[in-house]
This record gives structure tokens, C-alpha cells and sequence, in this order.
């Protein structure tokens, strides 16, 4: 297999497990996608983190929609946390460019281990 077609094939994967986790949980997408993306497909830190939340995106939009069509979503209660996360993705974005890389792969790494001790209890 070729170096490029090798490196298309993690990028789809990445994608993949993303996605299945997104449909599974409702969420959570970006905590598989960027490390795989760093890692195994070789992004530096900061274009892995700015390419999941592209990626991650319609991916959300996808699972609401799904969530919607069988009935277990309410719209005008997910309003509230739409403009909230509205107004968090746009502050976090500014911030973003001003972090160090350091400081950004902590707080991400807080982020999942509280995900995950929260997951487990």
C-alpha cells in the first residue's frame, strides 16, 4: 500500500471510530479523533484539534438528527445549550490561538479523565 493511500485509510478511520462514538454516546467524537489524528495520521496538536471540531460538527448534527427522527430529542430544550455552546465555541476558538500547545493538550487530557471518571462512577 502506498504512503498516501496508507495515511487516507487512518483519516478514514479516524473518522470512523469518531463517528460510531458520536452515535453511541451523543457526543464525545473529538476525544478519539484527535489523538488518532495526531498520532497516527501525523497532524501536529493544533491541526488536530481545529480539524476535529470540523469534522466533529456535522457529525453532532447527524446524531440530533437521528436522535430527533426517533423521537428522544426536544429542540426547545437543547435551545439553552445550543446558545451556550455558541457562545463557548466562539470564546474557545479566540483562545485557541493564543494557548500554548502545552497548556492545550492538558486541558484536553483533564477533559477526558474527567469524562472518564465521571463515565465510571
Amino acid at each position: 500500500m502506498k504512503k498516501g493511500n496508507s495515511k487516507t485509510l487512518w483519516y478514514a478511520l479516524a473518522g470512523g471510530a469518531a463517528g460510531v462514538v458520536n452515535g453511541f454516546f451523543g457526543g464525545g467524537g473529538g476525544q478519539v479523533l484527535v489523538p488518532m489524528l495526531a498520532g497516527k495520521c501525523g497532524l501536529d496538536q493544533r491541526h488536530a484539534f481545529a480539524t476535529s471540531v470540523a469534522v466533529i460538527a456535522p457529525l453532532c448534527a447527524l446524531s440530533a438528527g437521528v436522535y430527533w427522527f426517533r423521537g428522544q430529542l426536544d429542540p426547545v430544550m437543547a435551545l439553552p445549550y445550543l446558545a451556550g455552546g455558541l457562545a463557548g465555541g466562539w470564546a474557545g476558538g479566540k483562545l485557541f490561538k493564543k494557548m500554548s500547545m502545552v497548556w492545550l493538550r492538558r486541558g484536553f487530557a483533564l477533559l477526558i479523565l474527567y469524562g472518564g471518571v465521571k463515565a465510571f462512577l
